[in-house]
């Protein structure tokens, strides 16, 4: 099993700047890829940012540029640093992870992320 709890969510002005972190403890071992989704009121859940084990990213159209995501594997977490926030970037905010063998997911509970124009 794989525990995953996000932080860093809060109310920011649009243009501002916040950093999520994600810490995953359990099996910590088996944890290969990591990324960050979210979901607006109304909206399906899309992915925002990922990254391999071995470090490799890919961001969606809609972050790249203003986004980052990196992975600190000494310290079991991953970070997404969010730069020129807009009001549409408002949502909750997940971390997920898959492990191997099975590449079975799992989800932390969300981080609520308000950007005020």
């Amino acid at each position: 099993q794989v525990q995953l709890v996000e932080s860093g969510g809060g109310l920011v002005q649009a243009g501002g700047s916040l950093r999520l972190s994600c810490l995953a403890s359990g099996s910590i071992f088996s944890i290969n890829a990591m990324a960050w989704y979210r979901q607006a009121p109304g909206k399906q859940r899309e992915l925002v940012a990922a990254i391999t084990s071995g470090g490799s990213t890919n961001y969606a159209d809609s972050v790249k540029g203003r986004f980052t995501i990196s992975r600190d594997n000494a310290k079991n977490t991953v970070y997404l640093q969010m730069n020129s926030l807009k009001p549409e970037d408002t949502a909750v905010y997940y971390c997920y992870a898959d492990r191997v063998p099975d590449y079975r997911a799992y989800w932390g509970k969300g981080t609520l992320v308000t950007v005020s124009s």
